[in-house]
């Protein structure tokens, strides 16, 4: 089936991508997760649920040179066929595969070996909650279905190496579910906020925890995303367009 699409770009026009013009297109959230990333030589990073391929794409080109491989799972097939051709525009093959299925039935491909880093932005709505995108593409993509935010969460983990990372952006009144999910499996718990401006409550929030490990947890001071007028902050503007990165705890 093709898509009705556009040609947009991420990170200044390091990536470029093609999304659907309806259905699910990509946030700033995107960018976000990828930038708190932290990626090491050889490395095996995969992105669960990954759409069109944006988050993948956007810490390959965050980390240059450093040679690890992503491999994203993705469920919806007209969606994980347009992540493939982002890879091809983005010279990424090799770097970058992407698997058809879902992590409540994971594939042989994710079975095969454990990962070193898990990312992901899980679905934000429960099943249940508020009324369901015309769209099917776009409530797929933002409501819990097979699994729960719990469920996805546990099985994030249950494709990661011991003491290996896993990295989520979520809205931040799901924080106690999330927390509540990593309670007893992980430690190093690192949480970032993000406000969408100085005062202003946090509506995401970044979770950074390390699987098997005792470790205290840690709450950032945060980030800023917009000041005034309406405008980007330095900060935020230096992660969504110059591919800066997003300093979270220190892994050993």
């Amino acid at each position: 089936m093709t898509i009705d699409r556009t040609d947009d770009s991420l990170l200044g026009g390091r990536v470029a991508l093609w999304q659907p013009r309806a259905g699910y297109r990509v946030s700033i959230d995107a960018v976000l997760l990828a930038a708190a990333v932290a990626p090491r030589a050889g490395e095996r990073i995969l992105d669960a649920g990954c759409g069109a391929g944006a988050v993948g794409l956007c810490l390959l080109a965050r980390a240059g040179d450093t040679p690890f491989e992503v491999v994203g799972v993705e469920a919806q097939p007209e969606y994980a066929a347009l992540a493939r051709e982002n890879i091809a525009r983005n010279g990424a093959h090799g770097r970058y595969a992407v698997v058809d299925g879902d992590l409540a039935r994971p594939p042989v491909a994710l079975l095969e070996r454990p990962f070193d880093q898990v990312m992901s932005n899980p679905p934000y709505m429960d099943a249940g909650a508020g009324t369901p995108s015309p769209d099917d593409a776009v409530d797929k993509a933002n409501r819990e279905s097979a699994l729960d935010l719990e469920g996805w969460i546990v099985r994030c983990l249950a494709r990661l190496r011991s003491r290996g990372t896993l990295t989520l952006v979520q809205r931040a009144d799901r924080l106690p579910a999330v927390l509540a999910a990593l309670h007893g499996k992980t430690g190093e718990i690192t949480v970032l906020p993000l406000w969408p401006g100085l005062g202003e409550p946090a509506r995401r929030v970044i979770v950074r925890a390390r699987k098997g490990v005792a470790g205290p947890a840690k709450l950032l001071p945060g980030l800023a995303m917009h000041g005034g007028e309406g405008k980007y902050t330095a900060e935020a503007e230096a992660v969504l367009r110059d591919a800066a990165a997003l300093s979270l705890s220190s892994r050993a």
